[in-house]
């Protein structure tokens, strides 16, 4: 692969071009600041009703005990479908009429359809408003625009690391919020006993509250956010269409890398509660309830620490670099699953050390935040032009969703297999994720391209 420092002053570079002053300008951190505030609707909205879902489905719809699984991953999965159904479409809307009209547009239409899911009684409303929410997915594509067209450089690596991070709180509030404010007649009798509506709609105050916080970053975004200047580029040259960019120098190597680090990492998302749950006899590691929260906690706050050093990373090594040492990280984090079954196999002399290595494996396997927002500052790097940003990141985004709704389903069902036929001691899921993540290595480490600094 060549040298990166050839590349560094490349027009393909996503970023606008600056004069060198420029590159030492600070982040501008009041508008940052507003962005990663709506940054937190996706997640909120998104992970709020994971908690209380099943038994909405359950008791408000009349669904079987049974039949609720398959109409949760339906719900979840027509969610995702239709994210992908108008990604690019928002993209391309962002590149040609500005982002602040798609943003706030966007945040409003998650307001009204995120507070409309509490007042579901019946599967098909519950599918319509969720499918609602999900077309209006219009903030997650044009937030990543706007952050990288306010950012120089030399700090876009810290804006991203901001931007990811705040990703990762809000996948830790929206349980926490679906979980706590669910059912308040119930949990809150003195402060909600005598409200009929919640009586009614026990799951409509999470919701409402949900759709107040994506409302609120509506306002705040409407009012305080300025538009980027990403329309002055336009008149630069002509944009351009969908396959014209699909076909520029370097997109068609990382999007298939991108494609394949998701399937990794949502099938890796759904098989772990799986192996948690496993009793040891099968192949797992028979975790209660509490135990499967608190690790999974702990995963999303090793993610968090992670991001601290990215900029100094970034900044010694370079994209490429942190994209390459996340994925020799990966396969040695797959293979210790195994090893922690192995460990409570040998009984109870082995629990200290099986206690030692499992925080350990997930405070490593935290390091995946790294390899995100890696992914998004290589996209800024192959990007041939400003006015190409906001449809570049809507097709990474339509390809992530038409995987994050599959994905998952087909990995459970893989684990499923490997733990009724005992392949392997019910540890063929891991052997497949360790060679996976070992393909990984292998496409960025020869395919990455070299716009990729």
């Amino acid at each position: 692969m060549s040298s990166r420092a050839s590349d560094a002053d490349e027009t393909t570079s996503l970023l606008p071009p600056t004069a060198p002053d420029d590159l030492d300008e600070p982040l501008q951190m009041s508008q940052i600041g507003l962005l990663c505030y709506a940054r937190l609707v996706d997640p909120i909205a998104f992970f709020s009703i994971f908690p209380f879902v099943n038994k909405m489905i359950h008791e408000e719809a009349g669904i079987p005990e049974a039949d609720v699984g398959f109409y949760a991953g339906l719900i979840e999965s027509l969610f995702s479908m239709t994210q992908m159904l108008v990604m690019i479409a928002y993209g391309r809307a962002a590149d040609r009429i500005g982002r602040k009209p798609v943003l706030v547009f966007s945040l409003c239409g998650v307001s009204i359809a995120s507070a409309l899911f509490g007042l579901s009684k019946s599967i098909w409303q519950m599918i319509l408003f969720r499918c609602l929410a999900g077309a209006f997915a219009g903030s997650v594509v044009t937030i990543r625009a706007m952050i990288t067209e306010i950012s120089t450089g030399n700090t876009q690596a810290k804006a991203f690391s901001l931007f990811t991070f705040t990703g990762t709180i809000g996948i830790f509030l929206g349980p926490l919020i679906g979980g706590s404010l669910s059912e308040p007649t119930v949990n809150y009798p003195s402060i909600f006993g005598h409200i009929h509506l919640f009586e009614k709609y026990p799951y409509l105050l999470p919701t409402l509250f949900t759709g107040g916080f994506s409302a609120s970053a509506a306002i705040l975004c409407a009012f305080f956010v300025h538009e980027t200047d990403q329309k002055s580029f336009n008149s630069t040259s002509p944009p351009m269409s969908t396959w014209q960019l699909l076909q520029s120098p370097g997109v068609a190597a990382v999007l298939p890398l991108i494609g394949y680090t998701s399937v990794i990492t949502y099938g890796y998302t759904a098989v772990i509660p799986l192996f948690w749950f496993t009793s040891v006899d099968l192949g797992g590691l028979s975790f209660t309830p509490l135990q499967i929260s608190l690790f999974l906690g702990l995963s999303g706050l090793a993610q968090a620490i992670w991001l601290i050093p990215f900029p100094m990373l970034q900044q010694r090594y370079g994209t490429a670099g942190v994209l390459r040492g996340c994925t020799y990280i990966w396969p040695i984090v797959m293979a210790l699953n195994p090893l922690a079954n192995l460990l409570l196999k040998q009984g109870p002399a082995w629990l200290t050390a099986f206690y030692i290595l499992l925080p350990t494996s997930q405070f490593i396997g935290g390091s995946v935040s790294l390899l995100f927002t890696a992914i998004q500052l290589a996209l800024n790097d192959i990007a041939p032009a400003p006015n190409t940003l906001g449809t570049l990141n809507a097709i990474f985004l339509t390809l992530n969703s038409a995987l994050r709704a599959v994905v998952p389903g087909i990995f459970s069902s893989l684990f499923a297999l490997g733990v009724r036929t005992q392949l392997l001691g019910g540890q063929a899921i891991w052997a497949l994720m360790v060679a996976l993540t070992m393909g990984l290595w292998i496409g960025i480490r020869w395919h990455l391209p070299d716009q990729v600094k």
